[in-house]
């Protein structure tokens, strides 16, 4: 295990300084499959892994979107742009800002009409793939199909989506049960044989007037998706934050508290392994 002690004066900066000197020496891994694809026969498929890695950033109250862009440095302008997708309230699949992504070509490859899965999908779940090639309408912060706008059924009830975790939590602030799932049961075992959420989910908890963000993730390219992670979930806690507000006085009260992320596997692949130490803006070509 990997833990990076928590004090009041941590920063993402760090937590990547620290990431990026261990995986120097990580030790190699090989999987049978990359996002669905057979690797058993590609070299550049071997990746070096640190294994449950654990760390916790205070936010200390932070709510200013410049200073979380200035230390964790996500790649912008595309992060923002495809925050503001992930909260629509629709369940985009594809979406238009995959495109965007600077390892666009590389997605491209898992679309044919659409993903298999999005996040917009995971997060608004009731009305997913039921408006195609039809129109959605809004209701609060969520959208409706303009016929059946009964939502999907789990085992026992129908699915709750974003917008119930924020209903939840206005009404109930410090509730142990606000929990948003990303990975669904549908991901278990081969499934559909294709790629699966590294994101398992989120989890907000409030103690003390600070509202806190838990993000726990099966795996995480060091390269291409951590910062991006860490900035999004942390625009996640700030938007929920907001929309609580709207709904609760007592939400003027609580503030963002700290940001937590377990990763089971935190990786880099063979090529990647020279952009270690190479300087933010040339990220994106990596």
């Amino acid at each position: 295990m990997f833990t990076i002690l928590s004090d009041d004066k941590l920063t993402f900066r760090h937590v990547h300084h620290h990431f990026q000197s261990w995986l120097e020496t990580a030790p190699p891994v090989r999987t049978e499959r990359w996002q669905g694809k057979d690797v058993t026969k590609d070299p550049a498929a071997t990746t070096y892994e640190l294994r449950n890695v654990v760390f916790e950033v205070p936010l200390n109250g932070i709510e200013d979107l410049d200073h979380w862009r200035a230390d964790i440095k996500p790649n912008l302008p595309w992060a923002d742009d495809h925050f503001l997708e992930r909260v629509s309230g629709e369940p985009l699949n594809p979406g238009v800002q995959w495109a965007h992504w600077p390892w666009a070509g590389s997605a491209a490859k898992f679309k044919t009409n659409r993903f298999n899965h999005t996040y917009m999908e995971r997060l608004w779940p009731k009305f997913a793939r039921r408006a195609d090639g039809g129109k959605l309408s809004y209701g609060g912060h969520r959208r409706y199909p303009d016929g059946d706008k009964r939502p999907r059924y789990g085992i026992g009830h129908h699915y709750g989506d974003l917008w119930d975790l924020v209903e939840m939590l206005a009404k109930e602030p410090h509730t142990r049960q606000a929990w948003i799932p990303l990975f669904f049961p549908e991901d278990t075992g081969v499934g559909d044989g294709g790629r699966k959420p590294c994101t398992l989910g989120y989890q907000i908890i409030v103690r003390d007037g600070r509202a806190h963000i838990w993000y726990p993730l099966r795996s995480c390219d060091f390269i291409r998706h951590w910062r991006d992670d860490c900035y999004l979930a942390v625009r996640l806690l700030l938007w929920v934050i907001d929309r609580c507000r709207e709904l609760s006085l007592d939400w003027n009260y609580i503030v963002p508290g700290t940001y937590s992320m377990h990763m089971t596997s935190l990786h880099i692949f063979e090529n990647d392994r020279r952009a270690l130490n190479a300087p933010d803006t040339a990220r994106a070509q990596v």
